[in-house]
């Protein structure tokens, strides 16, 4: 061993230069909640009805009223078409008075907003009607973004190192961010939504790996719950900032700007000591070491520095592992279904925030705050009821919330809403758990590759997500009959696995047999701090990271 943990241990835990790094990643986590959501409030529904103006050239003192009664047909509920028009002709106006017109048409000549409304991506691109659905498209597109991201910028961090992605990953989503704010066209704001993604990718898992690889074992839990906090706070600002900015180039604006402010700090932002270690820079690891441990107001020993020297590759297992071995197999079957519903029932209500029928600023807002509280909870349950039941609970009963909403009336949106809420809080708790279940279910030698296959699976369900709710043309009860339907199957699946709480984590794949389960229900602090400590120390023997 090259010794960088025994020197990590005396740089400090979790001492002052730690938390500089943790305070480091709460601008980035908020710019990422803000990209994350931000185009549920820039396309918000707003009436709309075809530009008729052909017929002024035959009547120019024709009144609005007489316009529309003149070029609009009406429909059974007695209010104009907002996607159809009368075809326009050649005749005068005292034909088109006297005979009518009955021949209808798609909107040929664009769409008529209301004046007063300030210009949002619906209006200004006209995603109405047969363009709709380039709406759901686009956010598609973004998650997309993500998992392309992940793909890149992972690789990128292991050869280039972490502080120069970062800083790639930082500059491209403000570079890109701002330009969204100038588009010209609705495709090019798909493209470079899609870049935005890529980059949040690229900042939020290499910031991970950074903070894992300089702070203590006993102090991750709480670095990891501050990100998460941080992002729904990201969240609930989105709300506040949507609500006062309403012109959707302005609220780009002030959203993407944030992230510039990480400029400033680049300056303190140190690289990986163990990066740096594997790579052979040996004299860089012992500055950027000392420097920490002047920080944190400690003292490292010359001959502790000498022990450093390039670490060995570990070998690793193949991805291949994960199906060989019967075992294998259904952890890796089943945790990668339960990643998938999992991501897939909580952007399904994420993303409907404005299909609810309250305020959508004030459900965004209780969307933000209640994750809160979810991050802490899910500590709670994790150390009582163990992790197969509390993953198990939180994902059916986010699924049944959602089979609940489908048989609210319309006109009652305070119940969905809170419902919803209700959802949403099981979905981000399940979220946590979901992290900490898999890490202890894979053997070492295969658990980043394992942990990484099941982040693609939530990927990929981020990306269909968006486009199941497109099925709400045909019903409006479609969409969320199909999120709450997954996750509730998805839970009934992690029955079938082993509980790992209290237990001695796998180095490697085995006979064929899971670790013996030690506890079902109640467990001790001390036994959940030794698990953790495990998953640290034997983390620690590698410097790669799961990049999805």
């Amino acid at each position: 061993m090259s010794g960088v943990g025994e020197i990590l241990k005396a740089v400090g835990d979790f001492g002052r230069f730690q938390k500089c790094l943790v305070l480091l990643s709460v601008i980035p986590c908020l710019s990422v909640a803000f990209h994350q959501f931000c185009q549920l409030f820039m396309v918000v529904e707003v009436p709309h009805h075809c530009d008729t103006s052909w017929i002024l050239a035959v009547g120019p003192n024709l009144t609005e009223e007489e316009q529309l009664n003149l070029t609009l047909p009406r429909g059974p509920d007695g209010h104009f078409e907002q996607c159809s028009m009368f075809s326009p002709v050649d005749w005068d106006l005292d034909s088109i008075l006297a005979y009518g017109l009955n021949h209808t048409e798609k909107c040929s000549s664009g769409w008529v907003y209301p004046s007063e409304q300030p210009p949002s991506l619906l209006t200004e691109f006209d995603l109405v009607c047969d363009r709709k659905d380039l709406n759901d498209i686009a956010q598609a597109i973004y998650m997309a973004g993500l998992l392309l991201g992940s793909m890149i910028f992972g690789p990128l961090s292991d050869r280039i190192g972490r502080r120069p992605v970062v800083l790639i990953s930082v500059f491209l989503q403000g570079l890109f961010g701002l330009g969204i704010a100038f588009v010209p066209h609705f495709y090019v704001y798909m493209a470079f939504r899609c870049v935005v993604g890529a980059s949040v990718s690229g900042i939020t898992m290499t910031l991970l790996a950074l903070a894992t690889e300089w702070i203590g074992v006993s102090s991750r839990p709480n670095a990891v719950l501050t990100s998460h906090c941080c992002f729904a706070i990201g969240q609930m600002i989105l709300a506040g900032l949507s609500y006062g900015i309403r012109n959707w180039r302005l609220l780009e604006i002030a959203g993407s700007a944030l992230i510039f402010a990480f400029f400033f700090c680049m300056g303190v932002l140190p690289e990986s000591a163990r990066w740096l270690v594997t790579k052979g820079r040996i004299e860089e690891a012992k500055k950027v070491l000392q420097k920490a441990a002047a920080t944190n107001k400690r003292s490292l020993p010359p001959e502790l520095l000498e022990q450093l020297k390039p670490e060995k590759e570990v070998k690793s297992g193949s991805f291949l592992d994960l199906f060989r071995k019967k075992h294998l197999l259904k952890v890796t079957l089943i945790m990668s279904c339960a990643w998938f519903v999992n991501s897939f029932v909580y952007y399904g209500l994420s993303l409907n925030v404005t299909n609810f029928g309250l305020d959508i600023y004030l459900t965004q807002l209780a969307f933000g705050a209640v994750e809160i509280p979810a991050r802490f909870a899910c500590i709670f349950t994790l150390q009582r009821f163990g992790r197969r039941k509390t993953q198990a609970v939180l994902l059916v009963l986010s699924g049944l919330v959602c089979l609940i909403i489908t048989g609210i009336p319309e006109d009652q949106p305070v119940a969905t809403t809170v419902l919803a809420t209700i959802g949403k809080f099981a979905a981000s708790a399940s979220f946590s758990t979901s992290y900490v279940y898999a890490a202890e279910l894979f053997p070492t030698v295969v658990r980043q590759t394992g942990v990484g296959l099941c982040s693609v699976s939530a990927r990929v369900a981020g990306i269909l997500a968006p486009l199941v709710r497109l099925l709400g043309q045909h019903h409006r009860a479609i969409p969320m009959a199909i999120f709450g339907s997954a996750p509730v199957l998805g839970g009934l699946l992690c029955i079938l696995l082993p509980e790992t709480c209290g237990t001695d984590l796998a180095d490697d794949t085995g006979d064929g047999h899971p670790p013996a389960q030690v506890c079902e229900n109640a467990t001790s602090s001390s036994q959940n701090g030794q698990v953790k400590g495990k998953v640290a120390d034997q983390d620690n023997e590698s410097t790669k990271t799961t990049y999805f």
